[in-house]
């Protein structure tokens, strides 16, 4: 029998809920405000991070291609973030 707290799978699933939640709720309270279409971006980016380190198991891939993932990650958020805030 598997203890919850052990699960790491079952604790992520519920980690990307919330923050499906928190960022469901930032976006609906203030969605025409510029912080809170980067926080929604943010929260988009870090389950990315997540669901590719943790679930596609790229976290057990040799290391250029969990640099490349990483890379790939950070240089999107941080360009498209880029346009969000010019635009």
């Amino acid at each position: 029998m598997k203890r919850l707290v052990g699960d790491v799978p079952s604790l992520l699933w519920v980690l990307l809920s919330l923050a499906t939640v928190v960022s469901w709720q930032v976006g609906v309270e203030a969605s025409a405000h510029v912080a809170a279409g980067s926080v929604v971006m943010a929260i988009g980016f870090i389950k990315l991070r997540l669901v590719g380190i943790h679930f596609m198991e790229i976290g057990n891939a040799p290391v250029a291609l969990l640099a490349t993932f990483e890379a790939y990650v950070a240089l999107t958020f941080v360009v498209l973030l880029t346009v969000f805030l010019v635009v």
